[in-house]
């Protein structure tokens, strides 16, 4: 199976890929060409750091077009809500009795600070297919750790 990925993540990549293709790109290419035009090019700034961003644009424009390609988007309003599946929001209790709540999203979209978690990451898998109560084994960067899960919404 492909990389899944929430519709929200793909919207995002999507708008970032255009954002780049219709909005940058035609500019730095604009500059570059007005610098061309005005003589020695090897001490020209904005030609020499115009055809840099350039690279940058489209190695970046390149990167997003395979990952549209290579995901598949999931719905998680369609899953099972008894169980830990991608999409979902799961509030976890560790040994100490921290609580903690994560959304399992596409690889894509994680952001560890925003309690966004990668669904290849560690702790994700751990969690999937959980239910409320169960207790989940996972080793992390900082040794092994169990977590109950308390709760698990789909938004």
């Amino acid at each position: 199976m492909s990389d899944p990925i929430t519709p929200e993540g793909f919207v995002a990549l999507r708008v970032e890929y255009e954002q780049l293709m219709t909005v940058e790109r035609p500019s730095v290419v604009e500059t570059v060409s007005w610098a061309a035009g005005n003589g020695d090019r090897s001490e020209n700034g904005d030609y020499i750091y115009g055809r840099q961003r350039l690279r940058q644009i489209d190695r970046r424009a390149g990167f997003l077009a395979k990952r549209m390609k290579a995901v598949t988007v999931i719905d998680p309003a369609a899953a099972d809500r008894t169980h830990v599946r991608f999409g979902a929001t799961v509030t976890i209790v560790d040994e100490q009795g921290d609580e903690r709540t994560v959304t399992l999203v596409g690889d894509d979209e994680s952001d560890a600070a925003a309690g966004r978690i990668g669904w290849n990451a560690p702790l994700s898998r751990a969690l999937r297919g959980a239910a409320v109560g169960d207790v989940r084994r996972v080793t992390l960067p900082g040794g092994e750790r169990e977590f109950e899960v308390a709760a698990i919404r789909y938004l």
